[in-house]
């Protein structure tokens, strides 16, 4: 027989009893009190009731039968930490997140350096194995399927990204949203990772954000709309102490940077402005130094870990330090089309029509959310 579940310690104490006391009131041994407390042993239904009179409350208050486990589910595991060191990351007890994209349950790890933002990152289950040669994991989740909320898949680097969860959870979605470059969120996207990604990359040849990278890495239609244009720059200490203007002011010996991974739009705008500057990334310390996001960066360089580092106004004003205006960037949504019609993809873009996220964004510094919601199209 199972053993049952019991609040006996936590009522005992309440009432500021000894396991000796009690186990008088109910006309047993402290031994065998303290087998039921336990949790080693059950009560018969005579001391039940003794205990529950002694204790002023009700059996069922006392004792309770185990829940069963929500059933277990098989995931498709994604992320660009995959074909690193999949066996590494992924072990049995490894929390993850679950987002179901269309047809597909996936499942994302929380754990590694993407596992913070400001906080921990909620996890729906923990998977129960290592994955197969297909990389697919067994997750027990924390909660039945029918009581999960339905959720709505996000890659993308804006820090504003988490201003969005509040508005989907009052309609009953839950954002997954998963730090990525904006070359990794559209490769993402365009592998059926997400429903949505973030992109603010910048064409060499036309001179245009994002349309030309979305037509050459998706391959199937999208919808595109502004987030936000912001301004990206030197993110540097209070006061700017090295008195960091320019890139060719990076490649003095004294400046050490925090650089963003390859593929990520501040990372492009880094290369752009030393090409232009005609300074190799060989002479900046820590060019090969990377970090996973925009706060990431303003963290590294708040802790003195590094004087300089590509990211948003923003991030910057977020942790008081410092900051070298560059360039305004657009940063877009993409949106495949087969997805517009998804109740999460819905209420996002209704969010995005209403001035209280509006505002909430532009609080932030360094954010013009005149064109938010807007569609995008070609200049």
């Amino acid at each position: 027989m199972a053993a049952l579940l019991n609040q006996l310690k936590r009522n005992r104490l309440e009432a500021g009893l000894s396991q000796q006391a009690l186990a008088g009131l109910a006309g047993i041994s402290r031994q065998a009190y303290s087998a039921l407390e336990s949790g080693s042993a059950n009560p018969s239904t005579e001391v039940a009731l003794r205990l529950a009179r002694s204790l002023k409350t009700s059996v069922d208050h006392l004792f309770s039968l185990p829940e069963a486990a929500p059933q277990q589910m098989l995931a498709q595991l994604v992320g660009s930490s995959i074909a690193k060191d999949t066996a590494s990351i992924y072990k049995p007890a490894t929390r993850v997140q679950l987002v179901q994209v269309g047809n597909r349950l996936l499942a994302r790890a929380v754990s590694g350096t993407g596992s913070t933002r400001r906080s921990l990152i909620q996890a729906e289950g923990v998977a129960v194995n290592e994955p197969d040669e297909s990389n697919r994991v067994t997750v027990q989740p924390f909660e039945d399927h029918e009581t999960r909320s339905p959720t709505l898949g996000l890659l993308g680097c804006d820090p504003a990204g988490a201003l969005l969860e509040p508005g989907l959870n009052r309609h009953g979605i839950n954002l997954v949203w998963w730090e990525e470059g904006s070359h990794q969120a559209l490769s993402g996207l365009a592998r059926g990772e997400a429903h949505v990604a973030g992109c603010h990359l910048r064409d060499e040849d036309t001179g245009e954000f994002n349309i030309p990278w979305v037509l050459k890495l998706i391959p199937f239609p999208c919808t595109m709309v502004t987030f936000a244009a912001w301004q990206q720059g030197f993110i540097v200490a209070p006061g700017n102490p090295h008195g960091i203007r320019s890139v060719e002011d990076l490649s003095r010996p004294e400046v050490r940077i925090i650089n963003r991974q390859s593929g990520s739009g501040s990372r492009s705008l880094l290369d752009r402005l030393l090409l232009r500057g005609g300074v190799p990334s060989a002479a900046v310390t820590g060019y090969n130094r990377e970090a996973g996001g925009h706060m990431s960066v303003a963290s590294t360089v708040a802790s003195g870990q590094a004087d300089a580092g590509v990211g948003v106004q923003a991030a910057a004003t977020a942790l008081g330090l410092g900051f070298v205006s560059l360039e305004e960037e657009r940063y877009d949504l993409v949106i495949p089309n087969h997805f517009l019609n998804n109740s999460g993809v819905q209420v996002l873009l209704d969010l995005l029509r209403q001035p209280g996220l509006r505002r909430r964004v532009e609080t932030l510094g360094g954010y013009d959310v005149s064109a938010m919601g807007l569609p995008v199209s070609h200049s």
